[in-house]
């Protein structure tokens, strides 16, 4: 069994990745999806990848309806789902985030707002900010066949607006699973509220969602 890194070796790992020099992605008020889900009463669980996973966990953790938001990586296989590894850009992983929530508070399709307005830049390609490699893509995983037909309306609705001035190249990939990332990562803003890169890029993430869309804006952090 293989030992969890101490606290120099996890400090070196996220300086050699999401601590890197970021500028924060633009805030874009994008539509209510045309397609809307429907989905059976119950918790459902989305997957969204979209750069550095501290950012798309704090941005979903304040939102209502989600009960979970797990940091991890999806795409790659499970040998190989542990950050140091997936850090190469080489595993076929991206760092995602794992939702649980609950579709009689929040559809599926309005999470895709959020993911698409406030927590992340769907134009950039392998990459979101400084953070290079495909580790840092942007991709919806659907879950379910229903995700999957929202996912791809409001992808193609999104396409036909003005909103980004480049074309959002957000990927939607098969469920190939998601692995959980190592603890030091669960919870990390509200873990971590004065560390620099949440302070300078992440913060603007929430203060943006509880901006451009208050309706789903809670002030609490959905804690694992």
């Amino acid at each position: 069994m293989r030992r969890a890194p101490g606290l120099a070796v996890a400090l070196a790992l996220v300086l050699a990745a999401c601590q890197q020099p970021a500028q924060a992605e633009g805030v874009v008020a994008t539509p209510e999806a045309a397609v809307k889900a429907s989905e059976a009463p119950g918790r459902r669980t989305a997957v969204f990848a979209g750069g550095c996973f501290w950012g798309m966990e704090a941005v979903f953790s304040h939102v209502k309806g989600v009960t979970s938001v797990v940091s991890g990586f999806e795409g790659g296989g499970a040998r190989d789902a542990r950050y140091e590894t997936v850090s190469t850009g080489r595993t076929g992983h991206a760092e995602a985030v794992r939702i649980t929530y609950d579709p009689a508070r929040i559809r599926y399709d309005e999470l895709l707002r959020i993911f698409f307005g406030v927590a992340s830049d769907p134009t950039q390609l392998n990459r979101q900010g400084p953070d290079v490699g495909t580790q840092y893509r942007n991709a919806i995983v659907p879950q379910s066949p229903e995700q999957a037909r929202v996912a791809a309306a409001y992808v193609a609705q999104l396409r036909r607006t003005n909103l980004w001035r480049a074309p959002i190249v957000t990927a939607i990939e098969p469920n190939r699973g998601f692995y959980a990332a190592e603890a030091y990562h669960q919870d990390f803003m509200l873990r971590n509220p004065d560390h620099g890169y949440i302070r300078r890029w992440d913060v603007p993430k929430v203060d943006a969602l509880k901006r451009t869309f208050p309706q789903f804006w809670k002030a609490s952090f959905t804690v694992n």
